[in-house]
């Protein structure tokens, strides 16, 4: 069998990456593989992408806070106390903020007016 396809269908067949850093990453998902990966695999990629955590940072208040605004505005359901408590500890953990991966915000003296803020919004048509 020649090399390459060979090569093709380990990578196929073989759940697990190792990144540069030693750190084992699901190939389906890309979540690192690390204590409660299980319980965000099986509670937030049945609403999202993957990829979606992967791009976030944040401690674990602001990912307790995601949370909280996913079951308030997105219906995401309540999760037993030791459930949320292994996903928001795997996140903080493996997802933590870092300065830099986002830019600052945007002073809001610097932001154009919104065009759909109640206060401009009119009635005349």
């Amino acid at each position: 069998m020649p090399r390459a396809p060979l090569l093709w269908l380990l990578a196929i067949l073989l759940p697990v990456s190792v990144t540069a850093q030693d750190v084992e990453v699901d190939g389906f998902t890309g979540l690192i593989i690390a204590e409660g990966w299980e319980q965000v695999r099986a509670n937030c990629i049945a609403c999202h992408s993957p990829r979606l955590i992967t791009q976030q940072r944040g401690t674990a208040a602001h990912w307790l806070s995601m949370i909280r605004w996913m079951q308030e505005k997105q219906n995401l359901w309540q999760m037993a106390p030791e459930v949320e408590n292994a996903i928001v500890d795997y996140l903080a953990t493996n997802y933590p903020p870092q300065a830099d991966r986002r830019r600052a915000a945007i002073p809001p003296d610097l932001m154009p007016p919104n065009p759909y803020a109640a206060e401009t919004v009119t009635q005349e048509r």
